[in-house]
Order: structure tokens, then C-alpha cells, then sequence
């Protein structure tokens, strides 16, 4: 299983990242152990995690949640980051099948 989930930093930044162990990379986070972004703009806290199958699936779910504008990302985590899992996956899967979206 892996995790796609979303920090607060310092100064209200935003992070997204992948991992097996959210709790435990959210600490290496904290103790400047992660990410080069992360040592220059530490985590205040978890916003928002959801689990997914495959690592995979969790890079394409991280990737696609890059692209969104600031406050979209702030709507997901305060909604759930299952519901932009949800809505993301059913329209790839869509396009994959000929179907809408």
C-alpha cells in the first residue's frame, strides 16, 4: 500500500509526496531528512493522506495533484484526498475506455 499526502509548511507552502509510511516520512520531513523543499520550508503538518494499491498509481495520483492551482489543492484536503483519488482515477480510466471526460 502507499500513501499520497499533502504537508503545510512554513509560511503556508504546500508539499505533495508519495510514501509507504506517512507518519514516518512526515518525521524525516520534520527533522530536515527529506526532500531538499522540505529542509527549506519545514512541515507544520499533515493536511491530507489517501491510500492507494500500487506505487504506480501514487506517483500518477501525485503528479495530476501537482498540476492543480493552490486553493483547488486546498479544497481536496479539506474534502478528502479519497474524493480527488475518486474523481481522478474515474476519468483517466474514462479516457482509457472511450468514455466521457
Amino acid at each position: 500500500m502507499w500513501w499520497l499526502y499533502v504537508l503545510e509548511c512554513r509560511r503556508g507552502v504546500l508539499y505533495t509526496g508519495i510514501a509507504k509510511d506517512v507518519d514516518a516520512r512526515f518525521e524525516a520531513h520534520v527533522k530536515g531528512k527529506g526532500a531538499i523543499f522540505t529542509r527549506l520550508n519545514r512541515p507544520v503538518r499533515i493536511l491530507g493522506k489517501a491510500t492507494l494499491a500500487t506505487k504506480g498509481e501514487a506517483l500518477r495520483a501525485e503528479h495530476a495533484f501537482k498540476q492543480l492551482a493552490r486553493a483547488d489543492k486546498l479544497q481536496w484536503c479539506a474534502r478528502g484526498l479519497e474524493a480527488f483519488l475518486a474523481r481522478t482515477f474515474s476519468q483517466t480510466l474514462d479516457r482509457l475506455l472511450g468514455g466521457p471526460g
